[in-house]
This record gives structure tokens, C-alpha cells and sequence, in this order.
């Protein structure tokens, strides 16, 4: 196996775990205003997924649990506790908040707020992908409570009719909010939606980071040889309740434990371990625990945007957002 491939997923996915950790304790401590939805237990998904693109050409968009994407997508976590703070140098310079992480240099076209929205704009920009013959990708991320939502219905629609370039990725983590999947869903295998229009379907576990990166590579190789969309099912699991407001007690403590053994952080450390790199997983560790210390401290002192702009990024026009 790639030791060095192996190491960079390890480090990405902690470091989307240390972040979201620390999103947590701010958000307790009253430092972070409005909703948070945390990405615990999901990072093989994001990481696993993104790995596999090509971010000078392809893009990427989400809901709002949208911190994981945008960091696997390059962004920066000093930007992204900064706009946790409601920061002038936030990823959205403090406008957007948890739900609305924003790198169009990274090609991270957003988290979206709405439930299922996020789905038209992503055949949209596989449209404008297809039509400009730029051989790019996009991937749009969803979760198993958008699938009944009319807009998602309407991507899938386009998306098949027109042979766009896209791939939907429904995040089954079990739960629509406070919601388990079997009280929405008629079925346990979510990408049989695909077969409604029809379009190219797979389902992963999203516990394995490599797991991930196989299914993707071989939609993402259909999608842009072939310019047609896929619809994969990645199974996964947050730790956490769908946002902070939420103490999750619509499960057991019992529960959340035994899906804890399957966490994809410390089964790829024990794998760093067994091919002899605990000295470089340790040095990971490490760097990413001085990573986002920095980046709190950076959050924390940075300033507040002035509030004579607050009618800026409102409409385009001509004051860039990056």
C-alpha cells in the first residue's frame, strides 16, 4: 500500500475530527451563535471521496454539515473557526456561518442550509461542466433525510435525461435529524432511488476510507469519460446528535459505543501501526493538535466585520468574496 497516500488520509480526517471537536467546545463555551452540526464519525466519506478529484476541475457541494467537505477540499482551518466566530477572515468573511462554509479557490461550492437545494445547483454546475467540455466533475453530498425531497427528484431527473457529469453521494448516517431511516424510508438500500430514472448506482461503507475511494473512482471514471451520473449510498454514522440543540436521546449510549468500534480515524491509526509508522503517526498527531490550536487562536483574534459591510456579497457585483 502507498504509506504516504495512507498517512495524508489519516491526517485529513483527523484533522476534521480535532476541528469539529473543538467547533463543539466553542460552541459550549457561546462563542459560536446560530445552529452546528458536527461531522464526527463521517470523515472517511468526505476524505475518502474528494481524494479522488481532480479540485483544478471538479467541484464540490454539500448541506450543512459542511465543515468536513470544506476542509477535505483544501480549506483552511484557520478560515474555517473564523467563520465559526462570525470572522471577517472566515471562509465566507463571517457571513455564512456553520451551515454555509464557502472556497470557490478550492472549488467548494457551499454548504446549503436547505434541505436537498444543494442537488439542482450540482447538475447545474455538471451542466456547465458538460457544455463548456471542461472534462470536469462535480460531487454533490447529501443525507438519507434529503432522498424524499422534491429537488433531490429533480437533479436526479435532469441529471440522468442530459448525461451530466455528476455524482450524488446520500451520507446515510442513520438519521433524518431525530428521525431513524426505517420511519422514512421503505428500504435499507437507498441508491435503489437510481433505478427510477435510470442511473449508474453503488453503495460503499463509509467507515472505510478506501472503501470510499473505490466506489468513487469508478463513478468518478464514468463521469467523466462517459459524461453519465451515478447515485451512491455511503453508509456511515454520526456520533453526535444532527446539531448541537440536540442531545440525541432517541438512542441508546449503548449504541453510539458499538458503532464507535468501526470508527474509520482509529482503524486507519491502527493501520499506520501495523505497517510500522507509529513514529509518523505520532508526528501527525502532533502537527494537527498544533494545527488547530493555531487556527483557535487565529479565530478568536481576529476581528468582527466592520458593520458598515454589511450589505456586501449580498448581490454580484463587483467586490470579490476570495
Amino acid at each position: 500500500m502507498d504509506q504516504e497516500l495512507i498517512a495524508d488520509l489519516y491526517r485529513q480526517m483527523l484533522r476534521i475530527r480535532r476541528f469539529e471537536e473543538e467547533a463543539a467546545r466553542l460552541y459550549t463555551e457561546r462563542k459560536i451563535g446560530g445552529f452546528l452540526h458536527l461531522y464526527i464519525g463521517q470523515e472517511a466519506v468526505a476524505v475518502g471521496s474528494v481524494s479522488v478529484l481532480d479540485l483544478k476541475k471538479d467541484y464540490v457541494m454539500t448541506a450543512y454539515r459542511c465543515h468536513g467537505h470544506y476542509l477535505a477540499c483544501g480549506g483552511s482551518s484557520r478560515a474555517g473557526l473564523a467563520e465559526l466566530l462570525g470572522k471577517e477572515t472566515g471562509c465566507a468573511k463571517g457571513r455564512g456561518g456553520s451551515m454555509h462554509f464557502y472556497d470557490v479557490a478550492n472549488h467548494f461550492m457551499g454548504g446549503w442550509g436547505i434541505v436537498g437545494a444543494q442537488c439542482p445547483v450540482a447538475s447545474g454546475i455538471a451542466f456547465a461542466q458538460k457544455y463548456q467540455n471542461t472534462d470536469g466533475v462535480t460531487i454533490c453530498f447529501l443525507g438519507d433525510g434529503a432522498i424524499n425531497i422534491g429537488p433531490f427528484h429533480e437533479a436526479m431527473s435532469l441529471a440522468a435525461l442530459w448525461n451530466l457529469p455528476v455524482i450524488f453521494i446520500v451520507e446515510n448516517n442513520q438519521f433524518a435529524m431525530g428521525t431513524p431511516l426505517h420511519k422514512t424510508a421503505p428500504v435499507e438500500d437507498l441508491s435503489i432511488r437510481a433505478m427510477g430514472y435510470p442511473m449508474a448506482r453503488d453503495t460503499m461503507d463509509g467507515h472505510d476510507v478506501f472503501a470510499v475511494r473505490s466506489v468513487m473512482h469508478a463513478a468518478v471514471k464514468r463521469a467523466r469519460e462517459q459524461k453519465l451520473p451515478t447515485l451512491i449510498e455511503a453508509k456511515t454514522y454520526r456520533y453526535r446528535g444532527h446539531s448541537m440543540a440536540d442531545p440525541g436521546t432517541y438512542r441508546t449510549k449503548e449504541e453510539v459505543e458499538e458503532r464507535k468500534k468501526l470508527d474509520p480515524i482509529f482503524s486507519l491509526g491502527n493501520k499506520l501501526e501495523s505497517l510500522g509508522m507509529a513514529a509518523r503517526k505520532t508526528t501527525i498527531d502532533q502537527e494537527i493538535e498544533a494545527e488547530i490550536k493555531d487556527a483557535v487562536t487565529f479565530a478568536e483574534e481576529s476581528n468582527f466585520p466592520d458593520p458598515s459591510t454589511a450589505t456586501q456579497y449580498v448581490y454580484c457585483d463587483d467586490t470579490p468574496l476570495m
